[in-house]
Order: structure tokens, then C-alpha cells, then sequence
């Protein structure tokens, strides 16, 4: 059974392998003199200098698919693993913690990309569907909905937000500077939505990744009994499971931008988690239920906590 300790090592290990397989397929002759320090090569990098032996005049169209290769690891194994995440999760899972790795992408090479599909796709999804995102101001067409007497009182709120005189209350720290900030920090998101959710998109990642730690930690609360498991394998799981997540959200944000009522998809959520968690643990299923109930309130409240977090940095950092 792998422990936390070889993560690193077992992680490292299959990147250099993969790379010097790939390195070969370009790579100079055997004899070759290195254009840095004209050593004859012995492999596919240089052994006195470190330079790698490659020949560069290729087609520009050769090098994007290099480019395209080095990114997703297009040998294989990318297009077996994403079909097994999806219909067989525990299988795999499971598989990778005990050895079988050579057949698969490694999990967080997996779960980044993921990552950045998801952000992607969310951030054509908002585009696509504006309007519904526009802040109001007080010149929207929205607020024709509105009483008078609630228009005027908006009015008089959105004119008065950054105002040191202001009686709007937005307290966050408690001081009259950092309320004094944050009023006009979210005076700036009103006047540029736009750059408001620029921001958003771009600490998105960063944050998102929180839930990695966060998911792992919960799990190993929730086995923190079973014999032979460990917080590495918690991180395996944790990346395959919320690789899927994202994988999932990605394909409603980008089938809401052409079709309406897709949301119904989500509840294929629950149901892999059930599949997966009881395939790579093998638990009762019971059992499996009752750690995915207290799962999903923790990562409830964890998502919760990071989405506000992810406001306040939008908001902070707003121009």
C-alpha cells in the first residue's frame, strides 16, 4: 500500500520517463556534436553541458502538436484515463494506489487541467449569458421593475457608496479605514463589472485549488479508523473525484450557453461519488452513505467559505 511520503517521488519519477520518451523522438543522432559545447551525445541531453540534443527546424505545425503533446501527454493514456474516470472511478482509483500507474495520467496532472477547462468553460458561459450577470446601477433597465419609492431609495444607496459621510454600512473588519476601502472598492465593482469578474477569473484557480487539501483532510477524518489507509491516498481520491466534479460542471456551463434546463445533469454528481468512493475504499454501503452525507455538508460549508473568500479578493483587487 503506497504511503503520503512517495507522492512526490512516484509523481517525479513517471514525469521524467514520459519526458526522456519523448525527448527521444527528437533528439539528434548518437555521435551528434551538442550545438552548445560540441560534446558528442550520448542520449537525448548533453551530459557536460545539460543542453538538450534536439533538432529545432521543424514545421511550425509539428511543434504545435509538440506543444499540444507536452501539455495533455497525448500518448495514450490520456483518452484511456478520462473514459475510466468518468465510467469507471474506484477502478482506477483503486489501480493507482496499488502500483498500477504506468497506464494512466497522473492524478494531479489530471485534476490542473481539469481546473483550467472548468475556468474556461465558466468564463464562456458568463460571457455568453451577460445581462444576467450585470451589476445594477442606478441607470439600469432593471430597476424599471421597481417602485418609485425603491428606485429612489437604490439611487440614494449607489450614490452614496465610497462617500466618507455615507450611513451604508459595510462592515468587514471594523474599522473606519478598511469600511472606507471596502465601500469604495465595491464602488469600483459597481462602476466596472466587467473587471470585477476579470479578477474573479483570474484568483479563481488559485483558490479553487484550496478544495484539494480541504477534500483530502475531510476524508481522512471520515477513515481516519481504516487500517491501511493513508493521507496520500485520500489526495488520489480527492483528485480523480473533484476531476470529474469539474469535468461535469464544465459540460453543463458550456451546454447551458446553447441549451436551457441542462442543470438536471448535476445530480450525476452524488451518484459518482457513491460509485467511486465505495469502488476505491470498499465500503459497506452504508457506510458509504453516511461519510458522503458529512462530506457534502463539510464541502458545502468549505465551498461556501472559499466563494466568499474568492468575492473579497475580486473585490479587493478590482481596478
Amino acid at each position: 500500500m503506497a504511503n503520503g511520503d512517495n507522492i512526490f517521488e512516484a509523481v517525479t519519477a513517471d514525469t521524467i520517463a514520459h519526458e526522456t520518451a519523448r525527448a527521444s523522438k527528437h533528439s539528434l543522432p548518437i555521435g551528434a556534436p551538442c550545438a552548445n559545447c560540441h560534446t558528442a551525445l550520448a542520449g537525448p541531453w548533453c551530459y557536460a553541458c545539460g543542453q538538450r540534443g534536439a533538432q529545432y527546424h521543424r514545421s511550425i505545425w509539428r511543434l504545435g502538436l509538440e506543444a499540444l503533446e507536452g501539455i495533455t501527454d497525448l500518448d495514450g493514456r490520456l483518452w484511456k484515463t478520462l473514459p475510466r474516470l468518468i465510467a469507471r472511478p474506484g477502478k482506477l482509483t483503486r489501480e493507482y494506489l496499488d502500483g498500477h500507474r504506468a497506464a494512466q495520467v497522473p492524478p494531479l496532472r489530471v485534476f490542473l487541467i481539469v481546473l483550467l477547462i472548468v475556468f474556461f468553460a465558466g468564463g464562456l458561459s458568463v460571457s455568453r449569458s451577460a445581462n444576467d450577470f450585470n451589476l445594477l446601477s442606478p441607470k439600469n433597465d432593471k430597476l424599471n421593475a421597481m417602485s418609485d419609492k425603491d428606485r429612489a431609495a437604490f439611487s440614494n444607496t449607489m450614490s452614496h457608496i465610497g462617500d466618507s459621510n455615507s450611513k451604508v454600512n459595510i462592515s468587514v473588519l471594523g474599522s473606519d479605514k478598511e469600511n472606507m476601502f471596502w465601500k469604495a472598492q465595491l464602488k469600483r465593482a459597481l462602476a466596472n463589472p466587467q473587471n470585477f469578474f476579470q479578477e474573479i477569473q483570474e484568483w479563481g484557480p488559485k483558490v479553487a485549488v484550496l478544495m484539494l487539501p480541504i477534500a483530502a483532510l475531510m476524508l481522512s477524518l471520515l477513515f481516519v479508523f481504516k487500517k491501511d489507509t493513508f493521507v496520500f491516498d485520500h489526495l488520489i481520491f480527492s483528485m480523480h473525484s473533484l476531476s470529474f466534479q469539474g469535468l461535469l460542471l464544465s459540460g453543463v456551463f458550456l451546454a447551458g450557453i446553447w441549451l436551457d434546463g441542462v442543470g438536471w445533469a448535476l445530480w450525476l454528481a452524488p451518484t459518482h461519488l457513491f460509485v467511486h468512493m465505495r469502488g476505491t475504499y470498499r465500503s459497506s454501503i452504508f457506510g458509504t452513505l453516511l461519510r458522503m452525507f458529512v462530506l457534502f455538508i463539510g464541502s458545502s460549508v468549505a465551498f461556501g467559505l472559499l466563494v466568499a473568500a474568492l468575492f473579497l479578493i475580486g473585490l479587493a483587487t478590482v481596478r
